[in-house]
This record gives structure tokens, sequence and C-alpha cells, in this order.
């Protein structure tokens, strides 16, 4: 993760510029002192800083949860904040001011650009968890036709395959960094040809945490076209065996099991485990429904003039059916203002994400939420919570 250790970290005047930065606002942990976050925005991309003091060094470093990519947009403003406000750097893992690859940034889109108005073509094909890149690239540069649509949550995948586009000068392939289990929430339903998820995570150890499941499959098959294909291909067995209960476990369904099928390309993932003799598993999942369309006009818009105890609030979970709402930390920003840090929506697969509180306005941050029905119910309850 881009990060600075400095000597000390040192406060200036928002809102505020420099080189091509701008830097609204800085908001304070009311429970732990040593934790800020300061609003950057660098091009159309809002983030947010977190500085972290300690006795000895202060880190200035991505917030998580408002992390952009491609990365330059975070490093940049890191250099930008340390040298205007003067920081003595004791550590940097940032290369200076970079604005390499800036072509590749047209593939990479954030949410809302899929939220506001999902794309079109002939055909799209969508793979969730793209890791490397390898096939994603591959079905690109061999079906020219088919609009590629890449997920993945790891920020170093998305920056290896952001410069391979650009290298290939490929310009059928959409990249979102984000949860591809909200994603396909609001995916139209009948559009999809297939969407592919090629050696996921296991989760051994935490199986709530897998993609597959009855939720995504349900919602696989809503975004599916008739006769279009869900594909799971994993190197697990055990994977493998829940998987295909999960398929089974379905009131209908047609899919076919494969077992160490060449289907053209090969990662380097694979190769390694063909030499280990491990076997590899396809279950392909073929949609025969026509489903309705989706509903996603949510309004997530608030009053003003909350009347509620804000730092009451902070700490405290909400729940309703299928779904709660967390107040995980409360910032100030100034006298009568508040950045509170949310997780909201269903319990299997929460949102993260920030609002602005004021007097007179109150807002997400930096984006709404995915306008899922059951992140609208969660709006609901915080409105409720905060006016009453």
């Amino acid at each position: 993760m881009p990060h600075i250790q400095i000597q000390e970290f040192k406060e200036v005047d928002f809102p505020c510029s420099f080189d091509g930065i701008d830097f609204d606002f800085i908001a304070s942990n009311i429970n732990y002192p040593d934790e800020k976050l300061i609003c950057a925005t660098s091009e159309n991309k809002t983030f947010l800083l977190q500085v972290k003091k300690s006795d000895t060094k202060d880190l200035l470093k991505s917030d998580k949860v408002t992390r952009v990519s491609p990365n330059f947009h975070i490093k940049n403003a890191i250099n930008a904040y340390a040298d205007m406000a003067g920081l003595e750097v004791l550590f940097s893992n940032l290369n200076q001011k970079e604005l390499i690859h800036r072509q590749k940034e047209s593939a990479l889109k954030p949410i809302s650009f899929f939220a506001d108005s999902f794309p079109q073509a002939k055909e799209i094909w969508i793979e969730v968890g793209f890791g490397s890149g390898v096939h994603l690239l591959h079905q690109a540069e061999k079906n020219p036709d088919v609009l590629h649509i890449g997920i993945e949550i790891h920020k170093a995948s998305v920056e290896q395959v952001l410069k391979q586009i650009s290298i290939r000068e490929l310009d059928n392939i959409l990249l979102l960094d984000f949860d591809a289990r909200l994603f396909l929430e609001f995916v139209p339903s009948n559009l999809v040809g297939r969407i592919f998820v090629h050696f996921p995570v296991p989760w051994d150890k935490k199986p709530h945490r897998r993609v597959i499941s009855q939720a995504f499959i349900s919602e696989s098959l809503r975004c599916l076209k008739e006769d279009g294909t869900l594909e799971l291909r994993s190197d697990s067995e055990n994977y493998f065996a829940y998987s295909l209960q999960t398929f089974l476990d379905l009131n209908q369904s047609d899919f076919r099991v494969r077992k160490n099928q060449d289907i053209g390309i090969i990662s380097k993932y694979e190769t390694r485990w063909r030499k280990m003799e491990k076997n590899i598993y396809d279950i392909t999942l073929t949609n025969h429904e026509i489903s309705d369309a989706i509903k996603n006009d949510y309004n997530f818009s608030f009053a003003s003039n909350y009347d509620a105890d804000i730092e009451k609030l902070n700490g405290s979970t909400h729940r309703f059916e299928n779904g709660f709402i967390h107040f995980e930390r409360l910032y100030k920003m100034n006298t009568n203002d508040w950045l509170i840090r949310l997780s909201m929506g269903s319990f299997d697969k929460p949102e993260h994400l920030f609002v602005i509180l004021k007097k007179d306005e109150a807002k997400y941050f930096p984006t709404n939420p995915i306008a899922s029905k059951t992140n609208y119910q969660s709006h609901l309850k915080l409105k409720e919570l905060l006016y009453g």
C-alpha cells in the first residue's frame, strides 16, 4: 500500500491545493486522536489519506475504504501533501510523481460508471477475480467484438492488467476494483453471455466469504441471457465439492462437470498445479430463463438539520430484516461537521463507506452505496436514526 513514514505530521490550512492535488478537509478520530483523515482529489478521483501518529514516527498512507486505482493518484497526493507541509520523510515506497501509463486509465471505471448507465454491447462477458489477467486478456484478444468486464479487488492485479491493456492496445475491456457480489446486483437482467469465475480463493476456514453461493448463482442467472453460462474453474477439491452441492441445491438447473480439460489458455498458477498433478475442475451452468427487469432507481439522498446525538451512535449496530448498519468510526471535521465511517447492507456482503454530516447538508462519501434493495433498506434505517 502506498505510504511514507515521517518524523512528525504537520497540519496545514484546509481547503488548499498543491501540485495539481486538491485537499478539501481534515478530520480527526474522536476515539483515537492519533488517527486523522485527509480528503484529496487527483483529477476526477476523490479519496482519503490516513494519518497514523506514534511516539517515534508518523505514517501517511492510503485509506483502505476509499482507495482508488491507478495508484499514481494516491502516490501523487501523498507526495504533494508532504512537499506542501514540509514533512521530513524517513521512508517512502512511492515513485516520485508517477505519471506513466496514463492512457491505460480509460479502461478502469468507478462503480458509478456502471451504476449510472450500464454499458451496452452486442455481447458482454464478465470475469470475476481476474488475478494476473491471463484469461481475461486472452479472451479480449480472441473475441474483439465482445465487451469484457473484469472485476478484481486486488489492486496490484488491477495495475498489472491496466498496463497490459495499454501495451496491447485493447479497447474492449473495462475493469472495476469492487466486490463482484455487489456488482451483479445492478447488472441489467438478461444481458450477459458468459460469467467466468476462475480459481477463486477457496476460503476453507471462512466459507461464508466464497464467491459461489446461492445468492451469487441467483444473481448470475438473472444477469445471463437465455443460454448464457456461469463457468467455474477450480483446483480445490473442497471448493469443487461445495460448489457442486450448491448447484445441485437449485430447484432446477442444467450444468456440466468436466475434469482436467484444456481451455486453450493456461495461467502460470495452473501450469504449476499441473506439474504438481493437481486436478482442475470445471462446472458450467446454463441459464434457460428470462428474468424480470431489476429496480435500481433508489433515492439515497438525505434531508438537512439532523437531530440525532451523533456521538451516542458511534460504535453502535442496528439490525433489520436481511441487513444492518454499523457506525464503525466517528471523525470530527470542525465544530459542527462530522465524517462517519459505516458498514451497511447485507450480513454476508456488507458495503463500507463514509457519510459527511453537516447541519445543512448530508451525503455519502465519496459516492452513494450500490443501488441494491438491502442497501436502500440500510439507507432508510440510517435516515431514521439521524432524523427520527
